[in-house]
């Protein structure tokens, strides 16, 4: 995990979007091997093992959106939906959307990807965080400059949850047509995406 995310990480559990503490073990570069993650309000800790910060709930009961590796894009597609050409900040790709991640760090240098429960093959690298978590997200309110949402995802609750995410007036881009999300006015839909932009 990139050790800059620390700032917009938050606790899953607590509603007040309290900063989290990062506390390292192990560290390549400015990435995360091994460590920490601490909620002061919640009182929870969270684990990063493998480059994978971890917040997935212990209760087994809990039910995952089923995993893909599908998309129905590609990377120059989707970059030129969400808008962007400037590098810095962050975009996030959750579920299968992560296909995606490698191929958008080319694409828009300069800005670090987020991949939110990705399928296995993606791995965590110097441009490439991943996290597992349920919602609402464990990210921040108006962090990102995109989001990417896989098609498996493009349900409630995480369509809301991951729309809180992103940065008034950026884009997000659902891998599959005909959804609705609060809070965002649709920009296109059609030839398997949705596009939306944060009100």
């Amino acid at each position: 995990m990139f050790i800059e995310l620390a700032e917009f990480l938050r606790c899953p559990t607590d509603d007040s979007e309290a900063y989290c503490v990062v506390v390292p073990d192990e560290m390549i570069g400015r990435t995360i091997v091994t460590g920490a993650i601490g909620c002061p309000t919640s009182q929870r800790e969270y684990r990063i093992d493998n480059g994978i910060a971890d917040f997935c709930p212990a209760d087994p009961s809990f039910q995952w959106p089923a995993p893909t590796s599908e998309v129905s894009t590609d990377g120059q597609t989707v970059q030129a939906l969400l808008g962007l050409a400037t590098p810095g900040g962050y975009v996030v790709v959750v579920g299968s959307a992560g296909v995606l991640a490698a191929d958008l760090v080319e694409r828009i240098g300069g800005v670090h990807l987020v991949a939110l429960n990705p399928p296995d093959e993606v791995e965590p690298s110097s441009s490439v965080s991943v996290l597992r978590g349920p919602v609402p997200l464990p990210l921040r309110t108006s962090m990102a400059r995109g989001v990417v949402v896989g098609r498996e995802y493009a349900k409630e609750p995480w369509l809301s949850d991951t729309s809180r995410i992103l940065l008034k007036g950026l884009r997000m881009v659902v891998l599959c047509e005909g959804v609705t999300v609060p809070g965002m006015q649709t920009v296109a839909s059609g030839e398997g995406v949705w596009v939306g932009s944060r009100l």
